[in-house]
């Protein structure tokens, strides 16, 4: 693995703010899913700061 891919987070950034496709079929269940995955990243990575924030202000 090469050091200047390491950090490359283009495509979870992508995830989170990509557009809706017009040709794409809308579904309950897959927004639903696409809501919860984003919901639970958002909540680890909040749970992540708290947890680099208690690290280094002890």
């Amino acid at each position: 693995m090469e050091g200047r891919n390491l950090f490359n987070f283009g495509p979870a950034l992508g995830y989170f703010f990509r557009r809706n496709d017009p040709n794409r079929k809308t579904n309950f269940n897959l927004r639903t899913m696409h809501f919860i995955n984003k919901l639970s990243m958002a909540m680890f990575l909040v749970g992540l700061c708290v947890v680099l924030y208690r690290l280094f202000t002890r």
